[in-house]
């Protein structure tokens, strides 16, 4: 079983231990390094590289958001999964767009943020269930907006496959709710992030629910 390297970054003794307590019940997680500031979280991860790092979102001396920037920039090779006790919407989608591969809160279950980390080191992108709802009403909610150039770009079936990504399915569910195999969604996403220029899915969830016109 191959071992899955986590660098914690967490201003809070407890709360740091205690993720490191829970992570290394599992036997193939072992936290490799740990971090009390931003700048630590980034200096860390580039000498470690590990494969994913668990950042929260307010940190002492910087933002974790800013680090995740960096991190994406210097040391790509290692996911970033934003951890915080607060679903803020501006902070989704700031953390996104910086390159962070998933957002959890600290309300998660031990075992929800192992299966996270799992996820995150073998290169998926996730948002908690509550985060994925507000990005949703952020978007029901948006202004009318103009039809964004890149997401007018889309087939009508790549708008389709974005919109329901957007609500937090798989390639999965996605394939089964159009009823178009795995492989149809799968490389239709790969379509719609050229499109929209981003790397990840959750980019393009973010992406959307900025650029959309909730109105058609």
């Amino acid at each position: 079983m191959a071992e899955l390297r986590v660098l914690v970054a967490e201003d809070h003794d407890v709360v740091r231990q205690g993720i490191r307590l829970v992570l290394e019940t599992e036997p193939d997680i072992r936290v490799v390094a740990e971090a009390r500031d931003a700048p630590n979280a980034v200096a860390g991860t580039i000498r470690a590289q590990p494969d994913v790092v668990l950042m929260d979102v307010r940190l002492a001396n910087g933002s974790g958001i800013e680090a995740t920037r960096e991190i994406h920039s210097r040391a790509p090779n290692s996911s970033v999964l934003m951890l915080t006790s607060y679903a803020d919407d501006e902070a989704v989608f700031a953390s996104i767009m910086a390159g962070a591969a998933g957002y959890m809160l600290k309300t998660a279950t031990p075992m929800e943020l192992i299966h996270a980390v799992r996820r995150v080191a073998h290169g998926e992108s996730l948002l908690a269930p509550s985060v994925t709802q507000r990005v949703l009403t952020r978007v029901r909610q948006s202004p009318l907006l103009a039809k964004d150039e890149k997401l007018a770009s889309l087939t009508a079936r790549e708008d389709q496959v974005l919109t329901l990504l957007a609500t937090g399915k798989t390639n999965a569910q996605i394939a089964r709710d159009i009823h178009i195999s795995e492989k149809t969604v799968k490389n239709h996403v790969s379509t719609i992030l050229g499109k929209l220029e981003v790397a990840r899915r959750t980019e393009a969830a973010a992406y959307f629910a900025q650029h959309r016109n909730p109105f058609g």
